[in-house]
């Protein structure tokens, strides 16, 4: 069934980003006696999961999956880029990065969940020298300005309505990314890795040749490079790099990666109409040829091994992730954003056990898609222009 949404819009104080002004937020996940209590927050039976979108002219809106309304955030800079690591929104563009918490998140207590929902806030404006890669994950956020600047953000700072960083260094120019690990951070550049502390002082070099992409997964964090890929993993001991080689005569490379959060398993993107599968539990590479070009595409990591793919032409194909057969398929749903060269970059595949959602900028409308259910539509709700989205909540 496919059911149109209209929202419901709940109105709320428009705010501004300046400087580094925030607003109140949360406190840091319990512990000890403190266990499940969060001042300042709510404890739920269950994820509140939200999607929170960004227009092309910085409004963010707050959509409600379960009531299905939603409420205007506030503004920020214009973006050209959005990551998010589930709970906070990283909204990059030429001379730096608006920081938006959406309030609402789950924390993994290992055996267990805890779910949270505060009010949402801006927190501030990052600014740096150029346009701005940002590596986002429950380990925290990096941010890589192309002019010359490595930063890595204080994540604990940030749960308490606070932009701090934890280090600031000067670096080449040109591409690279700053990955947060438990302790400290990869700077990558041109030259390849190099391991630093949460202070930014250099630890060690790790060898990887044009670094690009990067996930963290429930067995360490993923770094792509031109013959294969970097996995740190963090133990009692510290943190160790094993290096995954794509297997003998690969000709071409996974240029970004993408999965459900925390799987093992995630999708690397070539930028043609293959992929590859990194399965970082068993340090192994599988090349899946889909037979057409490919815009997205996502690895579910569920028991039937379902990856999520966005066609070039704007319809949504679900794969068998071991086979590499097409299982489903729906109609175009977002092509002419895709054939927007101003909007394209935003349309996302955000993906969680059982839904799949994406974003039409120029359709208007946010899609939730059941993948496991032969990629029926569910809802379709309208939304303005929403250019970027991420699932928050999760």
């Amino acid at each position: 069934m496919n059911r149109r949404v209209p929202i419901a819009l709940v109105p709320v104080l428009a705010l501004t980003l300046a400087g580094c002004q925030s607003a109140p937020a949360s406190a840091p996940e319990p512990t000890g006696d403190g266990h499940g209590a969060i001042a300042g927050a709510t404890e739920l039976a269950e994820p509140a999961l939200h999607l929170t979108s960004v227009t092309p002219a910085g409004e963010v809106h707050h959509l409600d999956l379960l009531d299905e309304t939603s409420e205007s955030l506030g503004e920020i800079a214009r973006p050209t880029s959005l990551e998010t690591d589930g709970r906070f929104l990283y909204a990059g563009r030429d001379g730096g990065v608006g920081i938006v918490d959406s309030g609402v998140w789950t924390w993994n207590h290992v055996d267990h969940f805890h779910y949270y929902e505060a009010p949402a806030a801006l927190l501030g404006d990052l600014t740096g020298g150029g346009e701005p890669t940002v590596v986002a994950s429950d380990l925290g956020a990096g941010v890589h300005f192309d002019g010359g600047e490595a930063v890595l953000l204080d994540l604990d700072a940030l749960k308490k309505g606070r932009l701090e960083e934890r280090f600031r260094l000067d670096v080449p120019a040109g591409a690279g990314m700053v990955v947060p690990l438990p302790t400290g951070a990869l700077v990558a550049d041109a030259d390849g890795l190099r391991h630093v502390d949460a202070t930014g002082a250099e630890l060690e070099t790790v060898p990887c040749t044009e670094p690009a992409g990067s996930i963290t997964t429930n067995v360490g964090v993923v770094v792509g490079c031109a013959d294969g890929a970097v996995l740190a993993v963090t133990d009692a001991d510290g943190t160790t790099f094993e290096r995954i080689p794509y297997p003998a005569g690969a000709e071409d490379r996974a240029v970004s990666f993408a999965a459900r959060e925390g799987r093992p398993t995630v999708a690397g993107a070539t930028g043609g109409d293959a992929f590859w599968l990194l399965d970082t539990r068993e340090r192994t590479w599988t090349r899946i040829d889909a037979g057409e070009p490919l815009a997205r595409v996502v690895a579910v990591d569920d028991a039937d091994q379902h990856v999520v793919a966005l066609t070039a032409t704007g319809e949504v194909l679900v794969l068998d992730g071991e086979t590499g057969k097409h299982l489903a398929r729906t109609e175009p749903l977002v092509a002419a954003s895709l054939a927007d060269a101003a909007l394209a970059p935003g349309v996302t595949l955000q993906i969680d056990a059982n839904r799949t959602y994406l974003n039409g900028p120029a359709e208007d409308a946010l899609f939730e898609i059941d993948h496991v259910d032969s990629a029926r539509i569910a809802r379709t709700f309208d939304a303005d222009a929403p250019a970027f989205v991420a699932e928050t909540g999760r």
